[in-house]
């Protein structure tokens, strides 16, 4: 069984990669790439040159808002649905301005897509602030629609490093099987990945990145940077830090954590964001300078060889807003498992509908 998958908010692939990655041990079932969507220009060439270089009229960008669906359609049916609508209405990182937001309401076209194509089984995926966006209303308004389209439900926090991957990462995944389907999910139990090594040091360092490798250029950081950063220690930040006067930040009311934090080596790596101002990019734990792209698609998981499209911010945007491939990879076997019904190793959800 080869399942078909259409996608939108596509990103740059995190979640393609970790589907047509997905292998269960059985030649017949697979997931393909079908066909997906997404507004911004670099990100669509990414993703296109990484998932389907041989068919780069199958994604299709522009803004979901203004898209005859039929396009993407034409392309050809699907089994299966992926959408990681847009997060930055539910992050806790931002205003939580949930569905009053600009984004708030983008899920809704992935909605359409579950009522005109009916494929047999979906993941949705979104940040964890979505559970207490809009007092709790948005989450269980989101699991409704689904729902009313015909869907089981099976959402779950994933806490992304729990499954191997070398960032604190936690995602609200929705996972969905057609009501008229005799197949039900479970949550991928976590105990496998027990003894993984998840330092960040690890992940950046075994094997070392290739010399060509792309995406790879170092930032000038400014002197009075480098001077901030030999005084903050690993797994510190410029709040609890050390520092001289000269070199403290005259911010008012905004201490996040991650302002300057570099990272502590034995530890897998705080979340990787797309954007941000001074202080933002995710520091070294040796080195006084900020992460290359390499080094932070190593922390997404990413392949050497999956090359970003685009110049150095906007590659910085496109792997911030990623899914870990790697992660993604442990939940689409899963659902193959399930469908192949071939038992595996399960939990409990973490989430009530």
């Amino acid at each position: 069984m080869i399942f078909r998958l259409g996608e939108l908010f596509c990103g740059p692939g995190g979640l393609a990669k970790g589907a047509v990655s997905a292998d269960i041990g059985l030649p017949d079932w697979k997931i393909a790439h079908q066909w997906a969507n997404d507004y911004d220009e670099n990100t669509c060439g990414t993703y296109t040159r990484n998932i389907c270089p041989q068919r780069p009229n199958s994604v299709i960008c522009g803004d979901i808002r203004e898209l005859d669906f039929n396009r993407l359609y034409n392309l050809g049916d699907i089994d299966a649905f992926a959408f990681g609508f847009p997060c930055n209405d539910f992050s806790i990182v931002g205003e939580q301005k949930g569905f009053d937001g600009k984004f708030g309401g983008l899920y809704s076209y992935g909605i359409k897509v579950l009522q005109d194509k009916q494929p047999q089984w979906f993941l949705a995926e979104n940040v964890g602030g979505l559970q207490s966006a809009n007092g709790g209303k948005a989450i269980q308004t989101i699991f409704d629609a689904m729902k009313s389209a015909g869907y089981k439900i099976y959402p779950n926090l994933y806490k992304f490093e729990q499954y191997g991957v070398p960032q604190a990462r936690h995602r609200v995944i929705i996972v969905g099987i057609r009501n008229d389907l005799p197949y039900e999910f479970k949550i991928p139990s976590t105990k496998i990945y027990q003894n993984v090594d998840i330092s960040c040091k690890n992940a950046i360092e075994n094997p070392p990145i290739p010399v060509n490798a792309a995406n790879n250029e170092k930032t000038a950081q400014s002197k009075l940077v480098v001077e901030r950063l030999k005084h903050i220690l690993p797994g510190q930040n410029a709040f609890n830090a050390n520092l001289p006067e000269h070199l403290k930040l005259n911010v008012r009311g905004a201490k996040m954590s991650q302002i300057y934090k570099r990272l502590d080596p034995s530890l897998p790596s705080y979340t990787i964001t797309g954007s941000g101002g001074g202080g933002t990019h995710v520091y070294h734990w040796e080195e006084p300078r900020a992460l290359t792209n390499r080094e932070r698609a190593r922390l997404q998981t990413f392949p050497d060889d999956y090359v970003f499209v685009g110049n150095k911010e906007s590659v910085r945007k496109q792997i911030g807003m990623a899914v870990p491939c790697s992660g993604a990879k442990v939940i689409f076997e899963a659902i193959l498992k399930t469908f192949a019904r071939i038992p595996y190793e399960s939990m409990e959800a973490n989430i009530e509908e």
